[in-house]
């Protein structure tokens, strides 16, 4: 089944704050988390509920049991059937007031009357307070639709246009379309509260540094709050003269006039003392802040130049080594070619001088041959004529051809 079309808000502002944070903090509510199924509450509230006001009466202190168990269910979130299931249960009232109760906290506004309307003539009578007074469940119902206070607590708000509604409804169907006064009266501070006792009135608050909803109404009464008047003798007072009282009483209120001047001063240049002490420890501080900031900044300035010449000293290096290595190439390759054209020139020229010599031999002997040809061999020359002449003397006219030489003698 569906949940249960809610207003929306959270189950911390559905209740008054100084309920709530009694509910939270009471033994009580931290004992029912033994409960964890619907039917587990049913039969608790069948069991310890008497009454379904806000709060403990007597000199109990602290939220009442039917509050604390309605707040249960307000964390188990009741669905459609399980709401008609406690509207409908035929064995306590108190569960039935309980789950009336949870609709006017958590249901839409605009579905109360749908809720509440099939039981606004019911006849079962019981007593919602703890003074015993009865009603019957249908008078009860009606003034959970009417009345935006419940036992001085405050119930979430009705839209005007809504309530209007209600009540042109309630006047079809022929019922009071006021507040009875079952559920407490519809303004607070009523005349019920105000006979509790003070101490319970007191202890409502629970330290939470918040009045409990009806304090107003029984501040006089409480005597924590109640003053001791002073006693005087009034025939002294009257044998006095009356210029005699009338200056003694502007005598001491115009003493009290100037103690209270002075510790208005004092307390003044305290106040003034402590605020000047105040902005100069923050001014201190603004000045800590400072320093610190610009710490922080030059020691960024610091590592960021540091970062930037380490980037640089390693662009420098790196060219450097790029620089070397480029030389040394160009170096070798550079000797190698020198190398290559050294070994290319010796080359070329001892061909050349190997084919200078080789076209000497061969034009010497094409020359010796053609000298051969024209004169004849000169030894068979010598031969034949020493054969003819015998032996004869050098003479120095004699020409002699010497075959290979350059020149002639």
């Amino acid at each position: 089944m569906s949940e249960i079309k809610s207003a929306g808000r959270s189950i911390d502002l559905l209740l008054e704050k100084v309920l709530c944070m009694n509910i939270l903090s009471s033994d009580y509510f931290r004992d029912l988390l033994r409960l964890k199924t619907y039917h587990e509450v049913i039969d608790e509230i069948y069991t310890t509920v008497t009454h379904v006001e806000p709060w403990m009466t007597g000199n109990c202190r602290g939220p009442s049991t039917a509050f604390c168990l309605l707040y249960k269910f307000f964390t188990m979130k009741l669905t459609v059937k399980q709401m008609h299931g406690l509207l409908k249960h035929p064995d306590s009232p108190y569960i039935r007031a309980i789950g009336f109760l949870y609709l006017r906290y958590v249901a839409d506004s605009k579905t109360l009357w749908g809720w509440y309307e099939p039981y606004l003539k019911d006849d079962e009578e019981f007593s919602p307070g703890s003074n015993g007074r009865m009603t019957t469940m249908g008078v009860y119902v009606r003034d959970l639709l009417l009345g935006q206070y419940y036992f001085d607590t405050l119930f979430p708000r009705i839209p005007v246009p809504v309530l209007r509604t209600i009540v042109t409804n309630l006047e079809n169907m022929k019922l009071p379309s006021k507040h009875c006064g079952t559920t407490g009266e519809s303004t607070r501070g009523s005349e019920e509260t105000a006979r509790r006792p003070p101490s319970v009135k007191a202890s409502l608050s629970v330290s939470f540094g918040q009045r409990a909803p009806h304090r107003a109404s029984t501040r006089d009464s409480s005597p924590v709050r109640r003053t001791i008047t002073p006693s005087y003798d009034r025939d002294a007072d009257s044998r006095r003269s009356p210029n005699h009282h009338r200056g003694q009483s502007r005598d001491l209120s115009d003493r009290e006039y100037s103690d209270r001047d002075k510790d208005r001063e004092r307390e003044r240049d305290r106040n003034k003392d402590r605020s000047r002490d105040r902005d100069r420890d923050h001014e201190r501080d603004k000045d800590r802040d400072r320093d610190r900031y610009r710490e922080r900044e030059r020691d960024r300035d610091r590592r960021h130049e540091y970062d930037r010449r380490s980037r640089d000293s390693y662009g420098r290096d790196y060219e450097r080594s790029e620089n070397e290595v480029h030389r040394l190439r160009e170096g070798s390759s550079r000797h190698s070619r020198s190398r290559s054209r050294s070994r290319s020139r010796s080359q070329s020229i001892h061909e050349r001088s190997g084919h200078d010599q080789n076209r000497e031999k061969a034009s010497a002997s094409s020359n010796l041959a053609k000298l051969k040809d024209l004169y004849g061999d000169l030894n068979d020359q010598k031969e034949d004529a020493g054969k003819d002449r015998g032996p004869s003397r050098p003479s120095g006219t004699e020409e002699v051809i010497r075959l290979g030489g350059s020149t002639w003698r």
